[in-house]
């Protein structure tokens, strides 16, 4: 491990702990209710940082250029990780309309900023960073839209109370598009076939909005520790996760976009070493947006963040030994 990436790791920890420690002391006030500290800045964060990052994101994608068999070869196995998991937790927990959702976007969205960046540039270099950029620009759009999906889906359901299925099916369209995530991504795709490009002072206003995310997060999963504490016999669940997301995915990716899609080199040792980074804060986010296992996504992230220590050199040398076996 490269000492820019541990000073990464340290810096995550040191910002969740602060967070922590703000909401150990209480001094934005008490948890619960409608006051509620951490989902106020939660709430915050999804409805005008993270729709500022989304439009400004989409707006800007110059989809002709993007490279199209490595962006499927990485989002093809993780969509399907995300919906298995959500269709098995859907058929434990049927009670839970968001858990389902929740527990997919942990297992498949991964830190690919604080702790991707680094990592890729100090291992790949330049060309192995364009590569880990271009995915980037395309993950939270394509996994965070899929899950909503699944959750207001799942939501219209649980309320419908023997509505129609033509009102169900309503309130669900309403509800995935009228919402923080999807509206801005649609918003943005808007403005991009304009072919206008977006006035300066737009610009910096949505990047200063949206440089704001990361270091919101980070604060938000310490304060969600403190505030929520882990739940009894988390320990099974949390280990679950952490396993699904620093191992099961990233051998999907491995043997899909190798085997499946025929990448090989560089492209193919980037998106393996995506897909095997700790779950990211969004997922914290989004368990906030829904009101559904807050301290197990946050636990779940800080865990895997532990264990990404361990795993990552397998992540890293896998890739290398395909390369190696596979030459002449």
């Amino acid at each position: 491990m490269t000492a820019v990436l541990f000073y990464k790791l340290l810096a995550i920890f040191i910002a969740a702990g602060m967070g922590w420690f703000v909401g150990h002391m209480r001094w934005l006030g008490k948890a619960g209710g409608e006051n509620d500290p951490a989902r106020i800045l939660s709430n915050i964060a999804f409805y005008l940082f993270v729709p500022a990052l989304m439009f400004r994101t989409t707006a800007r994608v110059e989809f002709s250029d993007l490279p199209w068999l490595t962006v499927a070869a990485f989002f093809a196995p993780v969509v399907l990780m995300l919906v298995a998991v959500y269709l098995y937790e859907r058929k434990r927990h049927p009670e839970s309309p968001a858990a389902p959702a929740v527990r997919s976007i942990t297992a498949s969205f991964g830190n690919t900023l604080q702790v991707g960046v680094p990592l890729v540039a100090g291992v790949f270099g330049e060309s192995g960073l364009a590569v880990h950029i271009t995915v980037v620009s395309l993950h939270a759009l394509t996994l965070l839209t899929v899950a909503t999906v699944l959750v207001e889906m799942d939501l219209a359901r649980h309320t419908a109370s023997g509505a129609s299925l033509r009102r169900t099916l309503l309130t669900t369209i309403r509800n995935t598009v009228i919402h923080p995530v999807v509206l801005p991504v649609l918003c943005g795709f808007a403005w991009h076939l304009t072919g206008l490009p977006l006035p300066a002072v737009l610009d910096e206003v949505l990047q200063m909005l949206g440089s704001a995310v990361v270091p919101l997060c980070l604060v938000l999963i310490g304060m969600s520790l403190a505030y929520y504490g882990l739940p009894r016999g988390a320990i099974r669940s949390l280990l679950g996760l952490a396993a699904l997301k620093l191992l099961v995915l990233p051998a999907l990716v491995l043997g899909i976009a190798h085997w499946g899609f025929g990448l090989s080199g560089m492209p193919l040792a980037v998106i393996v070493m995506m897909a095997a980074l700790p779950p990211g804060s969004n997922a914290m986010m989004f368990a906030q947006r829904y009101r559904t296992l807050e301290a197990e996504a946050s636990g779940a992230i800080v865990l895997g963040t532990l264990l990404f220590a361990v795993t990552a050199p397998l992540w890293l040398a896998i890739p290398a030994w395909l390369d190696g076996s596979s030459a002449p």
